[in-house]
Order: C-alpha cells, then structure tokens, then sequence
C-alpha cells in the first residue's frame, strides 16, 4: 500500500515538472518573439527617421517612434540652445489645451537640467523621488516613471529625449533603454543628414537671392525699390513671416525702418528704433542678436516687436569693412520654432552681399540728391545772374521814363506802382534763391526725421517710456521749413499734455507727407480726454498752428482707452522752396 502511494506520489511530479518547464520554454520563447518584433519596430522607426530630410518633421517623429517603442505615455525632445539652455521642446502625448494651460515649455531646470549638466541614459522608477526634481508647473499631467537619453550629432550634444509613464504601469527596463539609446543614435545620424539637406536648400536659396538681387541692381531702380527688394528676398529665402532693413537716420544710433516684407509690412514700414531697441544695439555693436520670443523678450524696448507680436527672430548687421550700413531683422510669428542655426547663417552670408546694395542704393540717393542740388543752384545762378539783373534793368528804364510824365499824374501813378511792383519781385526772387540753397544746408545737416526723433527721445524722460514713432512719405524733401517748424512745436506739446495728464503707459506718434498734407498724429492709451483740460490754451495753440498753414485739428477718443490728436496743414504745391520763396 504504502509502495503504491510513493509510486501514485512519483507520477504526479513528472507532469509538474513537465508543465513548468514548457511554461518556461513558452515565456522564452514570447521574450524572442517580442524581442525579434521589437527589434523590426526598432529598424522600421530607424528607416523611418533616416528617411526623413525636412528636420522640423524630422524631430517629431524621433520622439513618436520613441514612444511607440518603449511604449510610454508621453514623450519629448529637448533641442538645446545657447548655455545648455532648451531652445525648442517637441512633445508627444499631450492635446494642445493641456500644452496651453501649462505654458512656456521647460528651461532646463530639474530631471530635465541633470540630463543637459550629464549627457548619458537616466532610468528612473519614482520621477519625483530624484534630488535634483523640482516639480511640475500647475496644469501639468501627473509623471511617475522616467528615461531619458541625449541625442548626438557628430559628437556634440544636439538634445535630449523624454520618455515618462510606461503604459502598462511597470517601470523602464534595461531593454528599453538600450532600445532608446540605440533609437537615439540613429536619430543623431538622420539629423545631421537633414541639417546637410537644409544647408544645401539654404545655400541654393542665398545663390537664388543673390542673383535676384543682382539683377535688382542692374536694372536700375530707384533706391527704395533696391531696399524693398532686398527685404522681399531674405522674405522669400528664409519663409519667415516678417522681415524689415533698418538704417540710419544721421550719425546717432538712431534707426528707421525702410523697408519692410510680410503681411504686418505697412504697420511696421517707417517706424523708428531708438538706440535701446536691439536693432540699435546690433548697429552699435556690429554682433548678431537672436530671441525665442521677441515681443516677450526682456531685453528689448519698443520697435517691431511693440506694434506686432513676434515670436522667434534674429538681427544681424548688413555692412563691409566701412562699418556697419543696416539691421536685417527677420521674424516669425509666436508658436512658431526657433530659427536653426543654419538659417542665421544663411542670412549672415547674405548680409554680407546685401551690403553691397545697400551702398549703391546710398550712391544712387547720393546722386540724386547732387541732381537735386545741382539743379537748384543753376536755377538760382540763373535767377540771380538773369531775372534779377533784366528786371532791376527794366525797373531803372521805368523810372528814367517817370521823370518824363510827371505833367501826367495818372500815367506816373501806374509807372511809380509798376515800379514797386518790381522791387517787391526782386525780393521775392532773392528769397527764393535763399530758401534753395538754406534748403540744402538744412537737408546736409539732417531734416525734419531727424529733428522728430530728437523731440520724441526727449519725451522719454517725462513720459517714463519711449513713444513709437512711425515716419513715411518726403518729410525731409518735401516740408517747408515753417511746415517742418510748427509740427516740432505741436509734438512737443502733445508729448507734454500726455505726460502731465494721460496717465498713458504707451504712446504712438506718426508723421507722414502724402498726398500733399503733412499729417501729425499722436495716440496714447492713458485715461482719455478730459474737458477741463481740452480747452486748455496748449490745445488752443495747436489749433492755431494748423489754421495759420490752412490745415486742421482733432482731438478725439481712443478705443478702448486713450486719446487720438491729429493735426494736419497742407504742403505747397511745388514743394519746400515754393513755400520758402513766398516767405
């Protein structure tokens, strides 16, 4: 009996062990399976990013197939920027409602800094147990399990890649990191490829602009249709959203922006950056300049960025071994990703070549503008030399014959006024032939755009802040002196009213000479119109300014807040000297 039990006892264990051990072989040969599917994933995803050339579509689906592969729930790549900051952060497993609520992406704080600081695969089963953990902003999903690994390009490290939350719960295993770190090396390659394939765009692009520019300039054109084509170009090269050349206006840092291209091109055209403004500061300085996001950047005071919301942008110097001729800026709208390197130095080069348009289009204004004082001093040559000389003539002939008619009261009446008629034509012909060649001092010494920007930079110091002041039209070459005079007068009073009353954080001054009307405009955003202090005499002053020209005065309400003075006056009809010759 107890024979028969051992034996019943012996069979039994022959079956368990059978089962355990084809339990065993099933498992290994599931791990073999999974690991031989795993790795076709692995080579799929490393064709799929090798053949991948355009790099913003590229970095995306780095990081989805790295999600897909270790089976994680969110994913992210991390492109590092300047003094191991991050530049620019794809990620993958978040909506866009949840990326909006969180904010600006990481700076390179926390897990994320450690990776940046040390550059090797990082495992982690409780992401907020780490030291270096700092938390996640408010709005930001919960993150339990962590890996992450940097991506190299030619030995440098390009970013880093995110992975958080396995789906299945567990935590990352040595497999999925040596399945990420192989995914990463991969990456690096199909990178580096793409930067070559956008360099060789880039390069087809600048010979493309170089040409166009070229021909621009043996076509003859005016100076500002060089400059305006010249803007268009870097436009088109670079697919940027807004690109503006800014040049000097004087000696002084100051600059005005010339030329313009994209659809915010006519908001931005004639606005004039002070020396505070990082264009100015690349005028001076003579470096290049980038921003992730321009109109929220701490460093830069009034421009572009202040009349239209930019997001990535960059400024660099046009010029050659004479100095520093213009600012090229180029501009993306917000949301947009930041400028690669390879494009800021696709502009560098190209702005070394638009220099050379830059100085023809000054030798071009050069040599219009001796045309232009050439013909005014033959005309006063010939007015002095001839009209004056045949009607002083004709004045000594009338009165010569005056001494003979003095028995005639009526005829020696009409001679005598002739005669004053002829003294008072000499004088105006004398002061025509002064206001031709004063108008000349003036323009070599600076004109009317120079002399607003002085009045708005002194404004800066009342006011708090620097007004935005927006320039078109011939204000140098078309105003009058008397025009030019009363208009510095009337800014200067608006600036002053605005600063002792608005309350204004921001002001916005345009001047313009078109359609033969010299307009002034100055809006701030202050509290408004107050009645006490709009029939102040200031304002009756400025009222009288434009009725002494036969021009206007308004002043109104701003939406949503703030105050609208517009003062206009019309511009004679053959421009400065004619006004200057019936002064």
């Amino acid at each position: 009996m107890e024979e028969r039990s051992a034996a019943e006892r012996s069979g039994s264990v022959v079956p368990l062990r059978m089962d355990a051990l084809l339990s065993e072989l099933q498992e290994h040969v599931e791990r073999v399976r999974g690991g031989r599917d795993r790795m076709q994933t692995l080579l799929d995803a490393v064709m799929a990013i090798g053949s991948d050339l355009d790099l913003e579509d590229l970095l995306r689906r780095i990081v989805q197939s790295a999600v897909d592969l270790v089976d994680a729930g969110y994913g992210a790549l991390g492109v590092l920027g300047e003094e191991g900051t991050i530049r620019q952060f794809i990620t993958v497993g978040m909506d866009d409602e949840t990326i909006t609520r969180i904010g600006h992406y990481p700076r390179g704080r926390g897990m994320l800094g450690l990776l940046i600081r040390e550059p090797r695969p990082l495992r982690l089963e409780n992401l907020g147990e780490h030291p270096d953990a700092v938390g996640f902003p408010p709005g930001h999903p919960p993150m339990r399990t962590f890996l992450g690994a940097p991506v190299q390009v030619r030995g440098k490290v390009f970013g880093n890649l995110y992975l958080t939350d396995k789906r299945d719960g567990q935590p990352f295993d040595a497999d999925d990191e040596v399945v990420l770190r192989s995914l990463a090396a991969a990456a690096g390659v199909a990178i580096d490829n793409a930067r070559l394939y956008e360099d060789s765009r880039h390069r087809e692009r600048r010979l493309s602009a170089s040409a166009d520019m070229i021909r621009s300039l043996l076509s003859g054109e005016p100076p500002e249709e060089i400059l305006r084509s010249l803007a268009d170009t870097v436009r088109r090269m670079t697919g940027t959203d807004l690109v503006t050349l800014a040049l000097p206006v004087g000696t002084g840092p100051d600059l005005i922006v010339e030329a313009a291209a994209g659809e915010a091109a006519e908001k931005v055209l004639g606005l004039a950056l002070p020396a505070t403004t990082l264009a100015a500061k690349v005028f001076t300085t003579g470096e290049p300049i980038t921003s992730e996001a321009l109109s929220d950047d701490a460093r830069r005071s009034g421009g572009s960025a202040s009349v239209v919301r930019l997001g990535p942008a960059f400024f660099v110097p046009v010029g050659d071994s004479e100095g520093v001729r213009g600012v090229l800026q180029v501009a993306n709208s917000p949301g947009r990703p930041p400028f690669s390197e390879s494009a800021l130095d696709m502009v560098l080069t190209f702005a070394d070549q638009a220099a050379l348009a830059l100085k023809i289009a000054e030798h071009r204004r050069e040599a219009e503008q001796l045309t232009l004082f050439g013909d005014r001093d033959r005309i006063a040559r010939d007015l002095h030399d001839q009209v004056i000389q045949r009607l002083f003539a004709d004045g000594l002939t009338l009165q010569a014959v005056l001494g003979h008619v003095r028995d005639q009261p009526t005829a020696s009446e009409r001679i005598a006024r002739v005669v004053d008629d002829l003294d008072d034509t000499i004088k105006i012909i004398r002061s025509t032939i002064f206001g031709l060649r004063h108008r000349d001092r003036q323009q070599a010494a600076g004109g009317l755009r120079a002399q607003l920007l002085a009045v708005t930079d002194e404004a800066t110091r009342s006011l708090g802040f620097a007004p935005a002041l927006r320039m078109t039209g011939l204000l140098d070459t078309e105003v009058p002196d008397t025009h030019a005079g009363h208009a510095l007068a009337v800014l200067r009073e608006a600036l002053s009213n605005t600063a002792r009353h608005a309350g204004a954080t921001a002001v916005e001054v345009t001047a313009e000479a078109t359609g033969r009307t010299l307009r002034l405009t100055v809006a701030d955003n202050g509290r408004g119109i107050d009645p006490a202090v709009a029939r102040r005499s200031g304002l009756a002053n400025l009222r009288g300014r434009a009725e002494e020209l036969g021009g206007g005065f308004d002043v109104t309400r701003r939406d949503p807040a703030g105050t609208v003075l517009e003062w206009t006056a019309p511009l004679p009809a053959g421009g400065a000297t004619a006004q200057e010759g019936r002064s």
